[in-house]
């Protein structure tokens, strides 16, 4: 493990979960340390067997600033958070995933969100893609079952006559605002959060291993009477996909049932018995028809190759 630094010199600690994250690692280290003092950076690896820790230290060798903690098996991306802030000593807790990249200043735009709006507790900022556009699941409402039985049945093209039946959870179609404000969630790629609101609302539910986990900070949050906040000034490019492009069927698993059980957690009693079948239905086959999509593009690469 490289020296920690002084815990009365960091401001931010940044907490990164990597998992076979390549060269994207270094990248995500690099944009922090070139746009921000007074931060550390905590690497929580879950037995990672790609070169992305090599990589790093390639870069950033003895650099005091990181820390690590090296697992010896991949216990889920919640698990790993929940170590890291452990581990981290900042007055702010950010929480980036290794395949993304901060603009100049993301880092204190959101500070200066969280101190201008005393009820906020969590931060995130607008995400971008390769091409710059805004990513899906910045910015978002709650999606509840009924919502997700819209999207699950494509059933959005209504919203037009019905907005407020039919839209969808995702709101990054609409106009863009020109200053933060208060959503109902934001993504796990990025959500910065006070080290004192942290000890208050508590770490990330461990019984999710990936996926939905950042969806169910953000209800926790506001449970307890904290805002969470969508940072528009503050970008962050998201190469999406880097650390789970080759496991897809494996990722969309996990992602399913980790929408079941935030549905049965905050929901169970809000909805009829029956409509949440209904909605367990449409998750697994959506999940079911995603996995045979995947199956079958697996298998005919595998034969082109085969072929020649």
């Amino acid at each position: 493990m490289m020296g920690e630094v002084n815990s009365e010199d960091v401001l931010v600690s940044v907490i990164i979960v990597n998992y076979n994250s390549g060269d994207k690692l270094a990248l995500c280290v690099g944009s922090i340390f070139e746009t921000n003092s007074h931060t550390e950076v905590v690497i929580v690896d879950n037995a990672s067997s790609d070169n992305s820790l090599a990589e790093l230290n390639s870069r950033f060798p003895d650099e005091p600033r990181i820390q690590f903690v090296l697992n010896q098996e991949n216990l889920g991306f919640a698990v790993a958070c929940n170590q890291g802030a452990r581990r981290a000593g900042g007055e702010y807790l950010l929480y980036l995933n290794p395949d993304c990249k901060l603009h100049e200043n993301a880092i204190t735009i959101m500070i200066d969100c969280l101190n201008e709006n005393p009820k906020a507790g969590m931060v995130g900022g607008q995400i971008l893609n390769s091409d710059g556009s805004e990513q899906v699941g910045g910015r978002r409402t709650v999606p509840t079952p009924w919502r997700t039985l819209v999207r699950v049945f494509r059933l959005s093209f209504l919203s037009k006559r019905y907005p407020g039946l039919f839209s969808d959870f995702n709101l990054h179609q609409q106009p863009l605002p020109d200053q933060p404000i208060e959503v109902e969630a934001i993504s796990g790629a990025c959500m910065l959060v006070p080290r004192k609101v942290y000890e208050q609302v508590g770490g990330l539910d461990e019984n999710y291993f990936l996926h939905c986990e950042d969806l169910d900070w953000c209800m926790s949050f506001r449970q307890q009477g904290w805002n969470v906040m969508f940072v528009p000034d503050a970008k962050i490019s998201h190469f999406q996909g880097a650390c789970s492009r080759s496991r897809r069927v494996f990722v969309e698993w996990y992602k399913h049932k980790g929408m079941l059980r935030f549905y049965r957690k905050y929901f169970r009693h809000q909805y009829p018995g029956v409509l949440m079948w209904l909605v367990a239905f449409g998750v697994w086959l959506r999940f079911g028809l995603l996995a045979c999509y995947f199956s079958i593009r697996q298998f005919l690469r595998w034969l082109k190759c085969a072929w020649t």
